[in-house]
């Protein structure tokens, strides 16, 4: 690999992986890096045994939207030859997948992507940090924006002949839910139901990431829900930059989504909803409500406040006002009976400058 000679060029719409598989792994997690390691023989050596390719190294940060992506990425590669390794010196390949909704996600990306570098072997970054902010990376490392998963493979080979990719154009279309997958726990599925989000808040770059709210069609959630707990899947996430905002792009919303997953969903399965932020969930509490004390559903909420002043939620175009928030805590405060005493996570951005 001559990394002195390489130029870079693109790969744009490559053909998405006709066939689905789903290759049960086991991760290990270290704050907000995971790497996939193989539950077949091979595991023990840290390289699993799906194909005797390049060996790729992936870590993940970030969010729940950005480990499904990975395991998408994990099931494309191994689809077409290549090894997925937890050993960074085993590795001929790596690929970060990235988050940049926090500093020390992205200086992190950064850090490895240097250290990775050095070896002289391929890298390639993948999700928000290069779809944002491209410029951050000098010439000679592949980039994969959040929407081109379906071409990594395509996207590795070219690096490991020389030719380091930058593939960030947007299509505007979702990819399949069923592409090939390695499941970072054989029993989780982690389903996307939708990218990007409605909001504009100052201080996040995950807007100029992942772009406008664009949501799955519920029957295409449902399908690949069933098919999931078809092959033993027991609990299900839905993920998304904002849950709350599902289904406003499609002339649906994420109640009527939830109502199609529980129809369908066995008794041994259980269900988890993802973030969701408080303009888009208040008008539709007394729905949630009903889902959360369903038998099959955790009762959990993950409601970020970010900030007890209207002020500063003001310059943050947070949409809602503390009023706002507390009407909704209370309201799902009141969904608790004798047996269902809901859960909620909460977020609070300590710092944010306002300049005047």
């Amino acid at each position: 690999r001559q990394q002195s000679m390489t130029t870079t060029t693109d790969i744009e719409d490559a053909a998405p992986a006709a066939a689905a598989a789903a290759v049960s792994v086991a991760a290990t997690e270290e704050a907000l890096q995971y790497e996939h390691v193989a539950l077949e023989e091979g595991a023990r050596e840290g390289t699993s045994r799906v194909a005797g390719g390049p060996r790729v190294l992936l870590r993940t940060f970030g969010c729940a939207h950005n480990f499904s992506d990975s395991e998408y990425m994990a099931g494309v590669l191994s689809l077409a030859g290549f090894a997925v390794t937890t050993q960074w010196e085993a590795a001929d390949v790596f690929i970060f997948n990235s988050c940049t909704v926090k500093n020390p996600s992205q200086d992190s990306i950064l850090t490895l992507v240097e250290k990775a570098a050095a070896t002289g072997k391929p890298v390639v970054v993948a999700g928000c940090v290069p779809q944002g902010s491209p410029l951050l990376f000098k010439e000679g490392v592949s980039l994969v924006g959040v929407e081109q998963i379906h071409n990594i493979a395509e996207i590795v080979k070219q690096a490991t002949l020389g030719r380091p990719q930058r593939a960030l154009s947007r299509p505007g279309t979702l990819h399949s839910l069923d592409l090939p997958k390695v499941r970072a726990n054989p029993f989780i599925e982690i389903v996307p139901i939708s990218v990007g989000c409605l909001n504009a808040c100052t201080y996040c770059k995950t807007k100029a990431a992942r772009g406008k709210l664009h949501s799955w069609p519920v029957e295409q959630i449902v399908q690949r829900i069933q098919h999931v707990t078809a092959e033993g899947v027991r609990e299900v996430r839905l993920a998304s930059e904002d849950t709350g905002a599902y289904g406003r792009d499609i002339g649906s919303s994420l109640p009527a989504l939830l109502h199609a997953i529980i129809a369908v969903l066995p008794q041994h399965v259980m269900l988890r909803v993802g973030m969701a932020n408080p303009p888009y969930i208040l008008e539709h509490v007394d729905s949630l409500c009903d889902v959360l004390q369903h038998p099959n559903v955790f009762s959990f909420m993950h409601v970020p406040v970010q900030s007890g002043s209207d002020s500063v939620l003001h310059h943050m175009r947070r949409q809602y006002t503390v009023a706002d928030f507390e009407t909704l805590v209370n309201k799902l405060k009141a969904c608790a009976t004798a047996s269902i005493h809901p859960k909620y996570s909460n977020r609070v951005l300590c710092v944010f400058t306002i300049l005047w």
